[in-house]
Parts: C-alpha cells; structure tokens; sequence
C-alpha cells in the first residue's frame, strides 16, 4: 500500500480528473491503481484534503472545498435533497445527520443562511449538531430544514 502522501496524490488527481458521484465508487478507482483502502481511512483522507462532495447538473460529484467560489456554493435546496438522512433535537440543540461527507458542505450552507434562529454550525463527516436560539427555534429549523430535503 503506497504512503499516505501518495495516496493523497491519487485521490487528487482521480477527483481532479473524473466525476466521482461516491466514496465506493473512489475506492474502486483506487484499487485498479494497486492502492487498497478501507473506507474509514477514505473517509479519513477526503476529509483531511478538503473534498466535498457536492451537486452538480451531472449529479454529485468530489471537489476541493476551496475550489468553491462563495456564489458558486450549492445552495441549501440544491443540497439537502441530495444529502439529508434525519434530524432530530430537543432543546436548544438540533442533529442532523447526512450521507457520508454530506456534513460539512450542508453546515456551510445552515450558515450561509443567517437564519436569525441559529447561533451556529458544528459539523463531522455526517453529523451536524445545530445550536439555536430557544426550543421554538429549534423546531422551526427542524420543520425548514425537513421542507427543504424533501423538496426535489
């Protein structure tokens, strides 16, 4: 198995160079180059090189979060649909969770929105713990949220 350097620079130039839709369909591509990878450790490097992945008019596809201009990031509609699994709260606190790598481009997303009922974003791999102002609050976001994803 090549080092983690040369791993990094496979997934960079296979993403750079293809539309890869998913994580399964990356290891694949990884494993005819004779590099094997678990998908925990594929996790591990998407997020460690800043890959998201992200909607496009050809379905979704791996790029580099950076990559991404402000007024070029998927909008929330365009990726709860796509992305959203459940979300759940009580309190003040509601957690979102989202396909593998979803997370992090939706939580941008929840704060790009200003929503005056949430305080902030915390995001892993497919889990988003939001923070709002009240319990109503919450359940605003909770019920906007749940529109959104199922609108497609």
């Amino acid at each position: 198995m090549p080092n983690k350097a040369a791993r990094h620079a496979a997934i960079l130039e296979i993403t750079g160079a293809n539309v890869i839709a998913s994580q399964e369909e990356l290891r694949q591509r990884l494993a005819r180059r004779g590099v094997r990878v678990t998908q925990a450790t594929l996790s591990r490097d998407l997020r460690e090189l800043g890959l998201v992945r992200v909607p496009t008019d050809h379905g979704a596809r791996y790029v580099r979060a950076e990559t991404l201009a402000d007024e070029a990031k998927p909008s929330l509609e365009a990726l709860l649909p796509q992305l959203f699994a459940s979300i759940a709260g009580v309190s003040e606190l509601a957690v979102l969770h989202t396909v593998a790598s979803g997370a992090q481009p939706i939580s941008e997303a929840i704060d790009a929105e200003a929503w005056p009922e949430v305080l902030g974003t915390i995001a892993g791999e497919n889990t988003i713990l939001i923070v709002c102002r009240s319990a109503a609050a919450r359940q605003a976001v909770v019920a906007r949220l749940t529109r959104l994803a199922q609108k497609s």
